[in-house]
């Protein structure tokens, strides 16, 4: 499984959405409903939890939530 494809199962899981996988240039942030601040907050702690990365407070941006591409990118930054 790509790190694109694990990341969009755990945004799905984590916002509990339903239908067909979300792909590259899925829109979130301002796209999903369920992508709410305290969606982003839970997703935040699952993209920690499940990469084993640590996230501070000032790296967060609305532009690393703009498409699961962008979201991706951002979580490959920090394996880096």
């Amino acid at each position: 499984m790509s790190m694109l494809e694990r990341i969009g199962a755990l945004v799905q899981s984590t916002l509990q959405l339903r239908g067909p996988r979300l792909a590259a240039d899925s829109p979130l942030l301002g796209a999903l409903p369920e992508l709410d601040s305290m969606a982003v907050l839970n997703l935040l702690l699952a993209l920690e939890q499940q990469f084993s990365i640590t996230i501070a407070d000032d790296e967060i941006r609305a532009e690393h939530f703009a498409t699961l591409a962008t979201l991706s990118a951002f979580v490959q930054e920090k394996l880096a």
